[in-house]
């Protein structure tokens, strides 16, 4: 089908596998004729003139198309006598009758076919393209030309290289009287192209109901359907036709037609955005709450295309069973579509912005999302996460949180609005590496100012320094009872300090930069053997052991402990942190202003 079908980016895998459902109909109808079209191109292989043993055009024949070219009847006229010239074809494997046929003049075509008559040849004949005489002139919506064709014993089923017969040309390029010269000689109505495709098909696409009366008045069936299963209604409804698809109702067209995939012919309505197409289908007994088998409802094609009208005039009419059963809700769809007035609209009205997919749904993404959040920030949608987030979207529903999505994609933007609206910067997704530390820093150990951003906005950097491999007497208690601590939570079979993270060769050369940025956030600490082993081989070690070696400004210490006395969702509020008893200096000092490259955002 000439129509592009709709492409779901949130739902590319299910889309996929009706795609491949919809080609096996037509599969073996694609096989036979690539099997035939092989035979006939090894014949022609076989009986043909290599191209540089074929003789050049000779000058008779040059001049005939010169002529052509040139609307010269007189011309042409007196070239007719060389009869073997029109025997010839061009590097496009164009007969004289093939450029005539395209061109306005129909006396030429005239001097052609008199030409062609004294020499017994046939109007069949095809240019490299496969076009011939007839589906040229159709193409080209030269009506008297078609008419002359037909007189003179052309074929109107003889089709071109792309199964498209003349008729089908003819209806796209809205001739009235292209179509109806070629209906009155003799061509099949319900002719079809090779995936199945129709004139009455083209009629619905192209929207002209007069072409579409004269083609149900010869014999066209409102029931035909092309190689996606999609019925005429299906075409004039996806592409926003209202007087076709109303033709199309009055002949017995089925209002919940299905297409092999399962879409509807509401559902592509609602496509199109045409809320008149949407409304007539609704007032002849279209059924808003059938699924296609991508468990997509109409509601959710016009929320994720965008169609606000549409949108507002299918809520009321789709039940809320029916959106459960398809186990997505139209605010994910409005969210993947990036569609930010669908998805005010659809908060106004009351559905839920912490929606879940259905574990169907969800198991067809690679990550297992769950909520419209999540695609809105999978997508780099600042706009539709700020929405979301406004009206009480959660942060944390999804398996691998939405702010490590944001990390990972290098998003600063969104990093820094899901951290003012209480994402936990410390969480762990333990499918992949199961850390002691906080997942975050896996996503950025090559982006400092990213590291930066997480460790201002209260990452756990101490939880980076929690391992065993050697105990020291000499820490004070409080870091004593850290790691006794860490001890009864991580000191557990796979769970991966930092120490051994860092140790693989491919992260080694990383480590010494990101454990200097990380001593800025923590007090005086003792680094194991394994993590010291890798930092004196890195070109920051002289530094970090200068840090190390030395007590920590009182400042500095200062500094953690009315951090660790504030909540993260606190020390990510510009407006609670300026709001809070301190001189601005002090609270510029408390957030890590200086080093936030991205403080501004």
């Amino acid at each position: 089908m000439e129509a592009t079908r709709w492409r779901h980016q949130g739902h590319s895998l299910t889309r996929t596998e009706m795609e491949d459902l919809e080609q096996e109909g037509i599969n073996e109808e694609l096989i036979e004729l690539a099997i035939l079209e092989s035979i006939q191109d090894a014949y022609k292989l076989q009986c043909s003139v290599p191209e540089y043993w074929k003789q050049p055009n000779s000058e008779n024949f040059m001049k005939i198309m010169t002529a052509i070219d040139k609307g010269d009847v007189a011309a042409l006229q007196q070239l007719s006598c060389c009869a073997s010239a029109f025997r010839e074809s061009d590097s496009r494997g164009w007969l004289p009758l093939h450029a005539v046929a395209a061109r306005p003049k129909t006396e030429m075509l005239h001097v052609v076919l008199q030409a062609m008559a004294s020499m017994d040849a046939t109007l069949e004949e095809r240019t490299k393209d496969g076009d011939t005489a007839l589906t040229l002139a159709a193409e080209a919506n030269q009506v008297e030309n078609i008419k002359l064709l037909l007189r003179h014993g052309a074929s109107p089923h003889n089709t071109n290289s792309r199964n498209e017969s003349p008729l089908l040309l003819a209806v796209r390029q809205s001739s009235y009287d292209s179509v109806h010269s070629l209906i009155m000689g003799g061509a099949f109505v319900e002719q079809v192209c090779l995936t199945k495709w129709t004139a009455t098909h083209e009629a619905a696409k192209v929207g002209c109901p007069a072409i579409l009366m004269l083609l149900l008045r010869h014999g066209a069936q409102v029931t035909v359907r092309d190689g996606h299963g999609v019925t005429a209604m299906g075409i004039a409804a996806e592409h926003g036709r209202t007087e076709a698809l109303e033709i199309l109702i009055q002949h017995g067209g089925d209002v919940n037609a299905r297409a092999s995939n399962g879409d509807t012919v509401l559902y592509d309505a609602s496509g199109s955005g045409n809320l008149d197409c949407v409304m007539l289908l609704l007032q002849h007994g279209a059924n808003p709450n059938v699924a296609s088998y991508a468990c997509q409802l109409p509601i959710h094609r016009a929320a994720y295309e965008g169609h606000t009208l549409v949108l507002r005039t299918l809520i009321p009419v789709t039940t809320k069973r029916a959106i459960r059963l398809s186990g997505q809700s139209p605010v994910h769809s409005a969210a993947d579509g990036g569609q930010t007035e669908c998805l005010q609209l659809l908060i106004q009205n009351g559905f839920d912005i912490n929606t879940q997919l259905d574990t169907h749904i969800s198991e067809n993404y690679g990550d297992l999302r769950k909520t419209p959040l999540y695609f809105a920030v999978s997508n780099g949608d600042v706009t539709c996460a700020e929405i979301l987030l406004e009206a009480g979207a959660r942060t944390d529903l999804d398996p691998l949180r939405c702010i490590l999505v944001a990390i990972r994609a290098e998003r600063y933007e969104l990093v820094k609005l899901l951290l003012s609206y209480g994402a936990e910067v410390n969480c762990y997704f333990r499918v992949i590496n199961n850390t002691v530390f906080p997942t975050a820093l896996y996503y950025c150990l090559r982006d400092h100012d990213m590291l930066r951003l997480l460790l201002n906005s209260g990452y756990q950097a101490h939880k980076c320094f929690e391992c065993f491999h050697n105990k020291s007497k000499d820490l004070d208690s409080t870091w004593t009872d850290l790691h006794n601590q860490a001890y009864k939570i991580y000191c557990q079979p796979n769970v991966i300090p930092f120490c051994e993270f860092v140790s693989v060769s491919w992260l080694a050369h990383l480590a010494g930069s990101v454990v200097r940025i990380l001593l800025d956030y923590v007090s005086h600490i003792s680094i194991c053997s394994n993590l010291k082993r890798i930092l004196e081989r890195t070109p920051e070690w002289e530094e970090i052991s200068a840090v190390l070696g030395e007590p920590r400004p009182l400042q500095h210490l200062c500094r953690l402990v009315i951090r660790g006395r504030m909540n993260v969702r606190t020390l990510n509020d510009p407006e609670a942190m300026d709001a809070a008893p301190f001189p601005p200096r002090l609270i510029g000092y408390l957030t890590y202003r200086a080093d936030d490259p991205y403080g501004g955002l």
